[in-house]
Formats: C-alpha cells, structure tokens, sequence
C-alpha cells in the first residue's frame, strides 16, 4: 500500500483523509480490503485519532465500511450508484458545456485549453497518474467557466461510484487517447460555439464506461458488491 512521501499542508486528519481516499479512488487499496488503523498511522506517521476521523469521513462518503466485530473494509463498487451518478453527471454536464459553448469567456477558454496541452504532454509520456489528475481537473474547468463550481462539488460527492468505476477501466486499460480526444473534440465544439456537438461528444464521453462495465465486473468480480 503505497502512500505519499510529501505531507501537504493541512490537518493530519485531512492529510490522512486525502491520502486514504486517493488510494481507494485509484484502486491502490482494493475494494474489500480490510484497513488497519495503526497500520496506516504508522505509515503516515500520525496518530490514531486523525486516523478514525478520517474513516468516519470515509465512511460517510460511501468508500469504507465500518463493520462491529470485523473492522473496517474497503466498500465495493456499487453499480446501482453507478448509473446514478452517471445520470445527474450526464444530464447537468450536458448543461454545462451548452453554457460553455454559449457563454465561455477566452480567459476560461484558455485554461481548459492549457489543460488539455498538459493532457497530451502526459499522454506522450505515458504519465498515467498526472492524467488522472488532469481528466479530473478539465471537467473541473467548464464548471469554473461556467461560474458553477458549488455545482461541481455538487455532483462529486454523487459520483464517488462512478468515478471509482471510470478510474478501474483505465488503470486496465490505459485507454487514455480515447478520453483525450474526446476532451479535445468537446473543448473544439465549445470554442466553435457548437452547442449540439458540445452536448453529444460529452454524453459519449460519460457513456463511455457503462459500455464496459460488464466486462470489468466480469474480470474483476471482488471489486463489486
């Protein structure tokens, strides 16, 4: 279990809350893994307090279990909260980057834009955990754009599942020219003003996940609930 060397600024709580919660999001700590509180004090160097409050956050947010007589767990990918997700991501993002499209200024233009260079850089690269990073951060960007950013936190914390999922298919696949071009493709139609393009590559875009989800359950059957 790997975690990282460099401690950001903020409480041990939240250092442990963010480092826990990556791993879990990466697939670095498996679903139904059992997690040891002392285990991963130790490793952090912190106390156990900061350790159970940032389980309880976990917890809260549906990505651990904490289970009387058997510890805490690693909750597994529930596909129901899945297609839940996806459903208010893909109908309020669509939203969005028809406001993009229509209304996006060039400063904001101009970020997503960066985003994307950044994108095919590590891509060339084969950075695979920058992209990560990346693909978060240019979703992130037409929410800003659009002055809609309470917006966006909105619809992370429904997409916990879904991101979990999006993120297995490509820590197998390492499909990611797929998904930069598709970013590219909704960043040109945006800059040209397309909205029903903008709309249309976004929802294959989100889409493209549910149409392997079978086949990643299949070859990952632990992972599921």
């Amino acid at each position: 279990m790997a975690y990282p060397r460099q401690r950001e600024k903020g409480s041990s709580r939240d250092y442990v809350y963010r480092s826990t919660k990556e791993q879990i999001m990466i697939g670095e700590i498996a679903p139904g893994m059992k997690l040891s509180e002392k285990e991963i004090a130790d490793k952090l160097e912190v106390s156990r307090t900061p350790v159970r409050e940032a389980f309880l956050q976990l917890n809260q947010e549906g990505l651990l279990e904490i289970l009387p007589q058997i510890g805490t767990i690693v909750a597994k990918i529930d596909l129901n909260s899945v297609e839940e997700g996806r459903f208010v991501r893909e109908n309020i993002e669509k939203a969005i980057v028809a406001e993009a499209a229509r209304n996006m200024g060039e400063e904001a233009l101009l970020q997503v834009e960066t985003n994307l260079t950044l994108q095919e850089f590590s891509l060339e690269k084969g950075s695979f955990q920058r992209l990560f990073e990346l693909d978060d951060e240019f979703h992130r960007l037409l929410y800003k754009g659009c002055g809609k950013l309470r917006t966006w936190d909105m619809v992370k914390r429904m997409n916990i599942q879904f991101d979990r999922l999006r993120l297995l298919r490509l820590a197998v696949n390492h499909d990611w020219k797929i998904v930069v071009s598709q970013h590219r493709r909704i960043f040109e139609a945006i800059s040209n003003k397309d909205v029903d393009l903008a709309e249309e590559t976004t929802i294959e875009h989100l889409r493209l996940v549910d149409v392997e989800k079978g086949a990643l359950k299949e070859a990952n059957p632990d992972f599921f609930a």
